[in-house]
Order: C-alpha cells, then structure tokens, then sequence
C-alpha cells in the first residue's frame, strides 16, 4: 500500500487540500461559516438537487441500455465483434465537450431529429441524459461484460438441469456473481455523471446547472475562488457518502467463482430469441454511439479538398504555438506515461485488497480510490499549479505533470476492473502453491497472474482511453507548445469560425481514430490464445 498511498497523497489530497484552503483562508483566518452561507442560496440548492437526480436517471438508464450489451460481446460470437467493442469504447475518450457538440448536431436547432421530424431536444434533460449513456455505454460493456465473459456457463446450465428456469438460473447464479462488477459499473457511471461537466454546459444551457458547471463558473466567470471552494467541499462529502453507502450495502463475495478462458465461454447466437437480442443491441450501437460519431466524421469533411484538415498544420500564432496536428503526438506520449502510472499504481492496490488478512485501513482506503471520479477537474488542475510550485515538488514546468493529472483518473479504473477478479482467485491455490516452497512473488507470477492478466488488458485500455480524453485538470496544466487533442479541441470550439469549428471537428475525428486503432489492438491481444502473452 505504500506506493499508492504516497501517491494519492502528494498528487490527490495534498492539491486539493491547497486550493480548499486557499478559497476558505482569510487573512489566517478559516471562515467555516461561508459553507453556511452558500448553502442558504437557493440556486445552490437547486443545483445540488438537479446534479444528484440526473446522475441517478443517467446511471439507471445506462444500466438498462448497457446491460444487454455486456451479455452480448460476453456470451456472442460473430463477426465484427472485436471493432464492434473498439467502437462503443471510443465516445468514452471523447472530450466531454465534444460530446455535447455532437448531440447538439442531432438533437439541436438544425440537428438531424429537427431537419427529419422538427424535434428538438437540446436544452432539455434528455439531450443530457441520453449524452450520459452515449458516454458511460462502454464502462458497463466493459466491466461487467469482463467478468461476465469468464464465468463458467456450466454453473447456470447446472441449474437449469436442477428444474430452475432460465430467469430463476440467472437471477440466483449468475446475478449474485455479477454484483461486484455491477456495482463497481455503476459506481463510476454515477461518478462521472455527478461531475458532468461539457454535456451539461452545452446541452443544459442556462436552465441546468451542475456542481462542476457551477464550480467552473464561479472560478472563470465570477472570479469567487471561495464559493468555489465550498461548493467543492459539497461534491466532495456528496461523493464520500456516495462511496460510503456503496462500502455498506454492496458487501463483495469473497468466495471463489469458477472462472475460465474467456474464448470458450463466446458461440454463435442460437434461436430466434438470441439472434432478436443480438439485432436489438446492434441497433442500439448503431444509432446511439455510432451516428453521433458519424456527425463528427460528416463535420470534419465539410470543407472541400480536407480544407479543415490541412489546416491542422498550421500555426497561427493565436490559440497555438505549433500546429494543432502535434497534439496528436502529445496525447500518446502523456497517454502512454499516465498508463504506465495507473496500472502500477492501480495493481500495487488491487492487490493489497485482495488480501484476507488486510486491516480496516486497506479496505477504507479502497472506497478512497474513487475519490479522483468524484473531485472537480477544475480543483485539481488549480491545486497543481497552486501546491506543485515549490521545492522538492516544483513540477509546474515539467512534462511529468500531465501525466501524473491523467493517472489520478487512470487508477480507480484499473483497481476497479481488477479487484472482482483478483477476488476470485480461490485463495487455496495460492496457498498450495506457497506449501510446495513458491515465494510470494513466484505465487503471484504462476497463480494469480494468468488468471488476471486478461482483466490487467482490459484496465490497461482503460487507463489509456481516459488518459487520452482527460480534459477537465489538462486544461490547466498543458503547456502552450505541447496541448493534448482535448485541449486542442477545446481551443477551436472556442473560437469564431467554421474553420475553427470544422478543425475542431477534425480533430476529434482523429482522436476517435487513434482510439480506435488501440483498441483494436487491445481486443487482438485479449483475445491472443497463443498463451504466450
């Protein structure tokens, strides 16, 4: 545990705890009553209402759409279905603001819905709830479809054997199986929608406000650095009892489950009933995830002769120092560094976790981990530049810091994705293995390794994927000459211009193809069989 927590400490608690002190400290003095005061404002309240009823309606919603895609690319097998689960994963790299653009093309004045059937639904909270899905889809796809792809069949066929109906079967044998990576699915669903920052502002307009939209304005706009503090000091005990419920009424199974190769577990659909869920979840990729992405590659050809992207490599001296085309370079490098961070990180805790005999400590401190998911962006870029200053941790002008901001994210994932398979380890392998003489780190290597390094790829492409589409503290802390794809992309739609906006349009186009092509290659070596991997 050492390793995680010095890190959540210096680069997590120690800036938040900076920028909080900086907007409640004044004159030496900590003014606690200005908590009081913010919450006795109305709109205060109406926001933090509003925050909390939409991440509800957007999780649920996204459990009911999501689901039956994680049996799919679980228990199915047909072609396609590697790029399939590269291209649902892409929206989730996507920058937030991006997003919201998207659906606005489709559900905005002069959108798709409104030139086919004059619909609008821009400025109403299905724009944001149907945005939320489009974007969480894959981390329930992926998570629970993770495990779900590794439980032994046999254990549900056992039991329809035994009299049970397929619904009783799946509800008493492969649901309580599932719970942990249900719940971890919806945990973070919640998270990133309670911090809902780009759909929200661009898709709410000014009659939806939430804690991070608020939380930004009141930095940029109104320049009130404490009731920014305070309100962050709101998301941030919101989040606590978030995590705090979910420690007491979700109680992980520490039982084994039976567990196999996830290449035997996958066969071609069988019956009218399979092939109906297999059309449905296809038409529901298609026209949720894969027609907003379709509007984006539309966009970005708007000019003729690829005029938007040509563009890219030119500087023109006003948002950027160098072409916009190198924040392609930029976002892989800070990618792969953040990813190198967060599984080592995210492994070193999954795996004290895992532990039998670990103390109250360890286990509180797992709930910690989802921390990062529910702070504001805003506070932890400004608290890097704010505590990261000084000597020894003068890290302002170096590269690393990036990095670093990104990983925070990174880790909660990897930790999430590896714990409810690590769990799953029976631990009376290990120990037999540490009777006949294997050292602890040989256990690990010839036990637990070849049962979770598929789990260790899928948290991999995780941290990766998040890395690459971080925005929220990036935005603060990239340098002029070195801009990742987000903040590039934030630059252009925030200038005049069709070829501001259709560069913009561009680059999210390539960014949504960079991701693609990694995940391509994650799912090529997920699935590789040579076991040589």
């Amino acid at each position: 545990m050492a390793g995680p927590v010095a890190f959540f400490a210096v680069f997590f608690a120690y800036p938040v705890a900076a920028i909080v002190a900086r907007g409640l400290e004044v004159d030496g003095v900590w003014r606690f009553g200005r908590i009081v005061d913010v919450l006795a404002q109305p709109d205060v309240r109406h926001v933090l209402w509003f925050t909390t009823w939409q991440a509800l309606a957007s999780t649920a919603l996204t459990l009911l759409i999501a689901l039956p895609g994680a049996y799919v690319f679980a228990r199915f097998d047909f072609p396609g279905k590697q790029v399939l689960r590269a291209v649902v994963t892409v929206p989730f790299v996507l920058p937030t603001v991006v997003v919201g653009t998207a659906f606005l093309a489709l559900v905005g004045r002069g959108g798709l819905l409104d030139e086919l059937w004059g619909v609008r639904l821009d400025t109403t909270v299905w724009a944001i709830l149907l945005a939320h899905v489009f974007f969480n889809y894959a981390v329930v796809v992926r998570t629970v479809g993770g495990l779900w792809a590794q439980l032994d069949p046999r254990q549900e066929e056992a039991a329809r054997m035994l009299g049970a109906s397929r619904a009783r079967a799946w509800r008493q044998v492969t649901l309580p199986a599932l719970a942990p990576a249900v719940a971890a699915a919806a945990l973070m669903v919640f998270l990133f929608t309670f911090t809902s920052f780009g759909v929200v502002q661009i898709l709410g307009g000014p009659a939806f406000s939430t804690l991070e939209v608020e939380i930004y304005r009141q930095t940029s706009q109104v320049f009130d650095l404490s009731t920014a503090a305070v309100l962050t000091l709101i998301q941030f005990a919101a989040v606590v009892a978030v995590l705090a419920v979910h420690a007491w009424t979700v109680r992980r199974r520490e039982s084994a489950l039976r567990l196999v190769d996830a290449a035997t577990t996958a066969r071609r659909p069988r019956g009218t009933g399979q092939w109906a869920l297999l059309a449905g979840v296809l038409a529901t990729v298609a026209l949720l995830v894969v027609l907003p992405l379709a509007v984006l590659v539309q966009r970005s050809l708007g000019a003729p002769g690829f005029g938007y992207y040509r563009a890219l490599t030119e500087a023109d001296g006003g948002a950027f120092l160098v072409p916009p085309i190198e924040a392609i370079g930029n976002s892989l490098q800070y990618a792969l560094a953040a990813t190198a961070i967060a599984v080592v990180i995210g492994a070193l805790a999954a795996a004290a976790l895992t532990r039998r005999d670990a103390g109250r400590f360890v286990r509180g401190f797992d709930a910690l981990l989802m921390l990062p998911l529910g702070v504001s962006a805003v506070t932890v870029g400004f608290g890097f530049l704010i505590a990261l200053d000084e000597p020894p941790l003068d890290l302002r002008s170096s590269w690393i810091l990036v990095p670093l901001a990104q990983a925070l994210v990174g880790v909660p994932f990897v930790v999430r994705t590896m714990l409810p398979v690590l769990r799953a380890v029976d631990g009376r392998l290990r120990e037999a293995a540490a009777v006949l003489g294997a050292s602890p780190w040989r256990v690990w290597r010839e036990v637990d390794l070849p049962m979770v390094r598929r789990a260790l790829l899928v948290a991999a492409g995780f941290a990766f994927a998040v890395s690459l589409g971080e925005f929220g503290a990036t935005v603060f802390i990239a340098r002029p000459d070195s801009p990742t794809l987000p903040v590039a992309v934030a630059r252009l739609l925030g200038r005049p211009g069709d070829m501001n906006y259709g560069q913009a349009m561009a680059l999210s186009t390539i960014l949504m193809l960079v991701c693609a092509v990694a995940l391509v290659v994650l799912e090529r070596l997920r699935t590789d069989r040579s076991g040589e991997f």
